[in-house]
Parts: structure tokens; C-alpha cells; sequence
């Protein structure tokens, strides 16, 4: 079996304001260790996939800090996106490209670059049973997380008739729910929707001209032409809506190694180690009388006295102050900032 990974590290992470900027946005960011979280994932997947079958594709303007981070990637397997496109039409190039090296067999692991995972050994023996049960039954393999928690920034997974191996067809896919339904679809055994697909790539690219007019007919007429390609097609069409949920070969495998999407500050409390009192710190930080609040001391040092649960982020010129349930909505923050702040940030 040809392996193959594509790592998705496009975006701005403005959940990770300030810190985070269109020249160094969250994947580029020492955020749930002291690596940058694109060398995280990078890391975790090398001895699974080498790196010269690995591709990340991104923005045109990371392209340049991405081979610096990791120049054991071939720099023809950084592929920059003109324009957001959506994930629908960067796997299904992705794919293209894997076939047009490899053939159709080749097998390709699709993960995104900003995730924490507390167990690497449980996620690579999941991608691995993953590549397997794709290219056994030719199906679409999504792993779906075993859920800690009814997280409503979630989408979830109904896994329906078993296969063996762990393997089950999926029933329905589920937007973000509430919280209360999020409650009751953990109780009835709904995986979490994580974004992890292995598939063969002749499968795939099979199921998009079958399934997805709005990206079809521009790889039939662009495959040569990356510019071309993502100038033509549809955006913002993920693939979860565009291919998965219009497939009846879908397949998901349940996995439990300690992921998170570490989408805003406040993920940080569950993905570094705490201290005695809750409190979630990197950088130069002292804290009394303090209780689980977050704190990224990337500029001055920063000392707590006597207050709880909130966020703290410091960076050269620039600190942040909010609550942790505040730390979800920063979008609207960064849209009301006056000048002297937008010329800051």
C-alpha cells in the first residue's frame, strides 16, 4: 500500500487573537506544546507517511515560513491555495495530484495542521487501521472521535450498521448542535466529527465526479492548472457536504487518543498541563490567589491577583484581556478595533 498525507494548514486562526496574524497564524504558533503546531503534526505523522509522500497546502503567503519550519517536505509538495476554496476542492486536488504520481491505489490520510493529540502512537495505529479498511471495502473512512465530553463546537457522527474491525457505515452526519441535543447524542453513542479522512484516491476523486458538480467538471478542465483550478470552482464547499454526506461508501472508525481541535484560547485548559490551581500558563507568569485562567505571556510577563477564568494574552505592544467564554467570540472584537489597534495587530 502507497500512504500518502495531506496536511491542511490554510487559515488565519483569528480565534487566536492576538497572537495570531495572517503572517503567523495559529499553526505556526507554539500553542499546545512549545513546538509550532505544524511541526506537531508533521512530526506525528512521519513514521507513518515519509515526508516526501506528504503535502501541505496553505496560503500563498505561508508557503515561505512552511518551508523554513520543515524543509524536509519537497518544496513541490507545498501547494498554496490562490483563495480559500473550502476543503471539498483542496482534497479533491490533493487527491488529484497523489494520482497523478502514485496511480489510483495510492492511499491518502487527509488531517489539518492545528489539532493537539496526547496519545501519537493510538492516532497512527487509527490512520493505519483507517488506510486498511479503505482499501479493503474501497470506502471513504472517516475517524470519529470517542467523545469525553457533549461538545456543542462539534459536529457529530451517527455510526450505523457494524462491519467488523471496528468499522461501521455512518448513518447521518450532524452540524453543531445545541448543547442539550449535543447531551443526549453523546448518550446514544455519536462520535465527534474530527475532519480525519483516508480513502484511496481513485475512490475519491470516483465519488467527486459522481457527486460534485460544483468541482467536477473544474478538475476535469484545470487538472493541469492549480491558479485555474481554485479560480473556477465553487468555495466554501467542505467536503463532510459536498462528497461524504452525498456517498453511500462512507465508513467510520472510532478513535479515542486525546484529540482536540484547540479552537480557541480556552482549549489551551485541556491541552497543556495545569498548575495546582487550574491555571494554564506559558511564558513568564506568576499567579496568586488565581484560578483557571488562561495566560500566553508571549511579550511582557504577566502576574494574576485574585481573579478567575480569565484570558490573558500578551504580545510586543499589545495585551488581551477576556473571560474564557468571551475567548470563543474574538471575530467580533477584532471587527470593532479602531486603527491604532488594527495597525498593531
Amino acid at each position: 500500500m502507497s500512504r500518502w498525507a495531506v496536511v491542511l494548514a490554510g487559515g488565519v486562526g483569528s480565534r487566536f487573537w492576538p497572537l495570531s496574524t495572517a503572517e503567523r497564524p495559529k499553526q505556526l504558533l507554539p500553542l499546545a506544546t512549545d513546538q509550532p503546531m505544524l511541526a506537531d503534526a508533521l512530526a506525528r505523522l512521519e513514521p507513518l507517511v515519509p515526508a516526501e509522500r506528504t503535502l501541505v497546502l496553505t496560503n500563498a503567503t505561508l508557503v515561505e515560513p512552511i518551508a523554513a519550519l520543515a524543509p524536509g517536505i519537497p518544496r513541490e509538495n507545498l501547494m498554496a491555495e490562490p483563495r480559500p476554496a473550502g476543503t471539498a476542492a483542496a482534497l479533491a486536488w490533493a487527491a488529484h495530484v497523489i494520482r497523478r504520481r502514485a496511480g489510483d491505489d495510492a492511499v491518502m490520510i487527509s488531517v489539518h495542521a492545528d489539532w493537539a493529540v496526547a496519545d501519537a502512537d493510538g492516532f497512527r495505529r487509527a490512520l493505519a487501521s483507517g488506510a486498511e479498511l479503505a482499501a479493503r471495502h474501497r470506502a471513504l473512512v472517516t475517524v470519529g472521535i470517542v467523545p469525553d465530553r457533549p461538545d456543542p463546537g462539534f459536529g457529530y457522527i451517527q455510526p450505523g450498521e457494524a462491519l467488523g474491525d471496528g468499522a461501521h457505515r455512518v448513518a447521518r452526519f450532524v452540524e453543531k448542535p445545541d448543547r442539550r441535543r449535543a447531551e443526549q447524542m453523546v448518550a446514544d453513542g455519536y462520535l465527534w466529527n474530527s475532519g480525519i479522512f483516508v480513502w484511496r484516491v481513485g475512490d475519491f476523486l470516483a465519488e467527486v465526479a459522481a457527486l460534485t458538480p460544483e468541482i467536477a467538471p473544474h478538475l476535469a478542465a484545470h487538472g493541469d492548472d492549480l491558479a485555474a483550478f481554485f479560480s473556477a470552482v465553487t468555495s466554501g464547499i467542505a467536503v463532510d457536504v459536498g462528497v461524504l454526506e452525498r456517498s453511500a461508501r462512507v465508513l467510520v472508525l472510532g478513535g479515542d487518543f486525546g484529540w482536540d481541535d484547540v479552537g480557541t484560547w480556552a482549549a489551551l485548559r485541556r491541552v497543556r498541563e495545569p498548575d495546582a490551581s487550574g491555571n494554564t500558563t506559558s511564558g513568564l507568569v506568576h499567579a496568586l490567589d488565581a484560578e483557571g485562567n488562561v495566560v500566553y505571556a508571549g511579550g511582557n510577563g504577566v502576574v494574576l491577583y485574585g481573579v478567575r477564568d480569565l484570558v490573558v494574552v500578551t504580545r510586543d505592544g499589545l495585551t488581551l484581556v477576556t473571560t474564557l467564554d468571551k475567548a470563543s467570540d474574538l471575530k467580533t472584537l477584532i471587527q470593532s478595533l479602531p486603527a491604532a489597534f488594527r495597525d498593531i495587530a
